[in-house]
């Protein structure tokens, strides 16, 4: 017999230690995280009591692609919209925070004498709180109810968005060998440009792709394609410079704005679990005893400067986002400790070959230390505020508590012209990032192939090759509605009307703004011409492209194509939240301009015991008895939207109604009243099975079913007539009851009483 692969024999070994330890740790109540760690350690040469692994590269490849998945999982429970309605709040807390604690874990990493990329990492490490050990520590404790806890949660979510960006930009300072500061913003602009340009052409193609394969999906194919899209967005992050697990969070967080998100989720997390689990695995075999000893110090410090800085600039973070002072120390103290991200961090190090050996086995010592200590500094901030309370001055409280309430009092009604210039800013941005992704398309790929099929012919009179005016002409005709769009969008719309109506002075400005936007469209026309056909010629250049510009102004076609293409990016961004009002699961829009007129929408389950189940809406009349109208009913998966007359209500429906107050209180009322009461007689509704033996003085003697009326007059159903040999077989409806038939019913006991 063949032997085993080394990689089969140490991924058999990796997940009977794993599930064994986890187990144990579930036991005990303790994080997983932790217990696949203790199993790495377990299985590492480390560890001479025990067998461990053979071949560890092979495990650090699969490490690798268990950080691409549990990161592609973290995209998908995450949602760009999600932190654009959080406001400042969120932003705030989380900048303070990771700037406060790096520069804090630099300093200490200084002040050991360890090298300048061994410091700017931990500073990275040191900044990230533990999404997962923070909410099983909520969890366990019984507080995600609390109001606090969901400031934590959402600052937590930035800080995982924001490793995403510092990861990229270590791997970038990593390369360069020195953090320069205009490297740092090139990369910086470089990871806004790529995200933007990813998030943006996937949130228009990913929807359209699932919408149109929905049929074909199985959860199969389902599971086949979600990976497949995380994998090939993880190479194109990876040929852009970026690391593949930036890539894969990329394509996770466009997938969360589409349908398929929560099944995709479901599907990807056994994968997620397995894959997972050896990269935290693969965190434990790191872990070397002799390392922990010599670098205890350093150990118990970074655990002091975690619990105290986070407890100190926590606290001071949220409060500067408007919390008032229990509750920022609240949510400080319980961001003190660090996990995943720290790991793979500093997994990200070690690949790069830029940080020393002895800062791994640091770093997760560190990780278990807090983590075991989370539950405790949780519980400690109210102790610590009611302390802080009795020492500082009653004045000093008030003027921290003010801080909470100067912030809320600033944030008012946004400007017009504020509101209008950041919606035009932002537009512009998106725009010229899809121009410019499709000029380098065409450039890079589309020009050497046109050179190749058209060689050697021009074009008279403008002495260039044909391939280069094809090449222009379909650049051109590409980008038009993308042009047309960051010309023209907001110029009519209602800031820009109030406005121009305010105040003459702004008319100027508002025609500026227009101008600007302009001369960006043709800088563009500008540049695909020079480099592609005239390269001489500024004047004419300059000329075709205000020509081309104003060509895309007037055009109808274009128009309807770039309208075309903006509505559908948009219900692609909302498909998710539209299939969350279909299926009720969230509020309609309309709704908010119903609350202004006294109006509301709510949402009624028809019980299974309902008297209205099996009735029409007509029969109802909801609008004359209750007053309320019914907009849509939901039926599983099914939504009926403005129902007539003759749709019937059935049980465990749900229906959309509009109303008032009172009316829709007397509706609910209604619906939870009128079902059918109890049966008092229960005991006596058991069905049993009994035979009628057709005799001579039988009243069913000579009669055929229907005549009989058994099911009619004693409420029995014949099961069918007995032949013998333990074989029933149907009785014929024309077929007459003869002497000595045995025929078998079932009915209740007091039913068969009357025949008996």
């Amino acid at each position: 017999m063949s032997e085993l692969p080394a990689l089969i024999t140490d991924l058999a070994l990796i997940l009977v230690v794993a599930g064994v330890v986890t187990l144990v740790f579930k036991k005990l109540k303790q994080p997983l995280v932790l217990g696949y760690i203790v199993a790495g350690f377990l299985v590492s040469p480390h560890m001479p009591y025990t067998a461990s692994v053979a071949d560890r590269a092979d495990v650090q490849i699969w490490a690798d692609i268990g950080v691409m998945f549990l990161l592609f999982s973290l995209g998908l429970d995450f949602s760009f919209k999600k932190i654009l309605k959080m406001g400042t709040s969120p932003v705030i807390a989380a900048s303070v925070i990771i700037f406060s604690m790096m520069v804090l874990g630099i300093t200490v990493g200084s002040a050991f004498g360890w090298s300048r990329m061994d410091c700017i990492f931990l500073g990275g490490m040191v900044a990230m709180s533990s999404t997962t050990i923070i909410y099983k520590a909520f969890a366990d404790m019984g507080l995600m109810q609390q109001k606090f806890t969901q400031m934590v949660m959402s600052v937590l979510i930035l800080e995982d968005i924001l490793a995403i960006v510092m990861m990229v930009m270590l791997s970038a300072i990593a390369g360069g060998g020195s953090p320069d500061g205009g490297e740092l913003l090139g990369s910086v602009l470089r990871i806004g440009f790529f995200l933007v340009l990813w998030f943006v052409v996937g949130i228009f193609l990913v929807p359209l792709f699932f919408r149109s394969t929905r049929k074909l999906m199985t959860n199969e194919t389902m599971v086949i394609v979600a990976l497949g899209l995380c994998c090939l967005m993880a190479v194109l992050s990876t040929m852009c410079g970026f690391s593949s697990a930036f890539g894969a969070f990329v394509m996770g967080s466009i997938i969360a704005e589409t349908i398929e998100a929560e099944r995709i989720e479901k599907l990807v997390e056994p994968v997620k679990n397995l894959f997972g689990a050896v990269f935290f695995v693969s965190v434990g075999m790191l872990v070397d005893p002799q390392i922990l000893v010599n670098y205890a110090v350093p150990i118990l410090l970074l655990v002091l400067t975690i619990l105290v800085g986070q407890a100190v600039f926590g606290s001071l973070g949220y409060l500067l986002s408007g919390q008032t002072l229990k509750t920022a120390m609240r949510c400080g103290f319980s961001m003190a400790q660090i996990g995943e991200f720290a790991f793979i961090i500093a997994s990200l190090g070690l690949s790069l070959g830029v940080i020393s050996d002895f800062l791994y086995p640091v770093v997760v010592a560190v990780s278990v230390i807090t983590t075991f200590l989370t539950p405790y500094m949780i519980r400690a901030a109210v102790p610590c505020y009611n302390l802080l309370e009795h020492r500082l001055s009653r004045k000093w409280i008030r003027r921290l508590n003010h801080l909470s309430m100067s912030h809320e009092t600033s944030q008012g009604e946004e400007s017009l012209w504020k509101r209008l210039l950041l919606q035009m800013g932002r537009n512009t941005l998106i725009y010229s990032i899809l121009s410019v992704a499709i000029i380098w398309l065409m450039v890079t790929f589309v020009a050497p192939f046109a050179d190749k099929m058209l060689p050697e012919m021009h074009v008279p009179y403008i002495d260039c090759p044909l391939s280069a005016l094809l090449t222009a002409l379909l650049t051109i005709v590409c980008i038009g509605p993308f042009l047309r769009a960051l010309v023209m969008k907001k110029n009519r719309s209602t800031e820009v009307k109030t406005l121009w109506n305010q105040n003459r002075l702004n008319r100027p400005l508002l025609v500026l703004t227009v101008v600007l936007r302009v001369i960006i469209a043709c800088a563009f026309v500008f540049y695909v011409l020079r480099a592609t056909i005239l390269s001489g010629h500024v004047s004419l250049l300059v000329a075709l492209a205000m020509a081309a510009v104003i060509f895309m102004v007037f055009s109808r076609s274009l128009k309807r194509r770039s309208i075309k293409l903006e509505r559908m990016f948009v219900q692609n961004l909302r498909s998710r939240e539209i299939e969350a009002q279909v299926h009720g699961k969230k509020r309609p829009l309309y709704e908010g301009r119903l609350l202004d007129r006294n109006i509301h929408f709510s949402i009624f389950e028809i019980p299974a015991d309902s008297q209205w189940a099996g009735k029409t809406l007509k029969e109802l009349n909801l609008g004359h008895n209750y007053g309320v109208h019914v907009s849509s009913i939901l039926r599983g998966q099914r939504r009926i939207n403005i129902p007539s007359g003759d749709d019937i209500i059935l049980p465990l429906d749900k229906i959309e109604a509009i109303g008032n107050d009172d009316q829709l209180t007397t509706l609910d009322k209604a619906i939870r009243e009128q079902v059918f009461p109890e049966d008092p007689d229960i005991e006596q509704r058991e069905m049993k099975l009994h035979q009628i033996v057709i005799t001579g003085d039988s009243p069913f003697l000579g009669k055929t079913l229907s005549e009989s009326g058994l099911r009619t007059n004693y409420g029995l159903m014949v099961v069918g007539l007995d032949e013998g040999g333990n074989n029933l077989t149907n009785i014929a409806p024309d077929r007459r009851f003869e002497k000595g038939d045995i025929v078998w019913v079932v009915g209740e006991e007091r039913s068969l009483e009357k025949v008996k």
